[in-house]
């Protein structure tokens, strides 16, 4: 299932994509969850409700089948309001190659678990319109990212377990202050406030049953699913990034067995995979940089336009903007 949230006449609601229309959930029945909230926390068996129901109701309407353009309503980030907000550190060429940047090896202890940090889980939006402060344009950046969200309470969850944790998987773009980011993290403290401001997700949340045939297989040494999914970024229709969600060294299920351990996940809860190869302007200047030191660095300005592009989870396109409401 494809399900988006949406906003029409200032009321906030669900539902499915459907041949570019969406059906609104409280069309497809009214037994059925009216926001995500809720139907994260039904868990595995309220999302094979939903698609019971839906399959039933494409059923019932073979020619008759009808719904919302996409164009004629707000779509919002399709977990407005996550229980938490994590991000990890996934990918080693994003790693390695940062690294060598600065001249520094790559670091042994990545090998050893994978890390993550907390972001604000309150400043998340979606498609369309992102607004920034004038500090955050010193040297802004995207980050081209994968998140998954959680729809089961657990603790202590095993990787080979943890997949069943997993309600979706969504486009995320953490955009960062990189000036702000290295300046606070000279004092071994964060990333903090170079990324509090905004992280996009959208526009869908994808269920796991769309992604079986993107499906590859895991490396004898990791635990969990894996899945072929090219990733690219565009900045102002110029493509900018390029990788692949299987090049994912620590996958989600070991990701969320770390996370998880002594300590409770919710349903809501979004975990980013952490930034792909070539993934951001910060390791494509310092690449630029490393092989010519006349390089010219690029970075984010405003009113350029970020469009994300993800195998099966869709297109997720923001403008980025500098927020006048000073």
């Amino acid at each position: 299932m494809k399900i988006i949230t949406y906003r029409q006449n200032n009321q906030e609601s669900l539902g499915l994509v459907h041949q570019n229309y969406i059906i609104p959930v409280s069309k497809i029945g009214n037994h059925l969850p009216e926001n995500m909230e809720a139907l994260l926390a039904s868990g595995n068996e309220g999302l094979e409700n939903l698609n019971k129901a839906f399959q039933l109701y494409l059923q019932n309407n073979p020619d008759g089948l009808s719904g919302l353009s996409l164009g004629e309503v707000e779509i919002l980030a399709p977990v407005p309001r996550p229980s938490s907000l994590r991000d990890a550190y996934a990918f080693r060429q994003h790693v390695e190659t940062s690294r060598a940047n600065r001249g520094l090896d790559m670091i042994p202890e990545f090998d050893l678990f994978p890390v993550f940090y907390f972001s604000n889980h309150r400043a998340i939006a979606g498609p369309g319109d992102v607004y920034c402060m004038p500090d955050h344009f010193d040297r802004m950046d995207f980050e081209l990212e994968v998140a998954i969200v959680i729809n089961k309470e657990g603790r202590n969850i095993k990787a080979g377990d943890a997949d069943d944790y997993i309600a979706g998987y969504m486009i995320m773009n953490d955009l960062s202050a990189r000036r702000m980011q290295m300046e606070e993290m000279k004092l071994n403290l964060g990333p903090a406030k170079g990324k509090d401001f905004a992280t996009v997700i959208g526009p869908y949340l994808i269920t796991k049953d769309e992604l079986a045939a993107y499906k590859t297989p895991t490396p004898a040494d990791r635990e969990g699913d894996l899945y072929d999914l090219q990733m690219q970024c565009f900045v102002n229709d110029v493509k900018v990034s390029s990788g692949s969600l299987s090049s994912m060294n620590w996958t989600f299920a070991e990701i969320i067995e770390r996370i998880s351990y002594g300590v409770t996940i919710y349903p809501g809860d979004v975990i980013g995979s952490g930034t792909v190869g070539t993934g951001c302007f910060l390791e494509l200047n310092g690449t630029g940089k490393r092989k010519d030191p006349n390089y010219e660095e690029q970075w984010l300005q405003p009113g350029d336009r970020v469009r994300m592009e993800v195998t099966a989870l869709g297109t997720l396109e923001n403008t980025i903007l500098l927020d006048k409401n000073l």
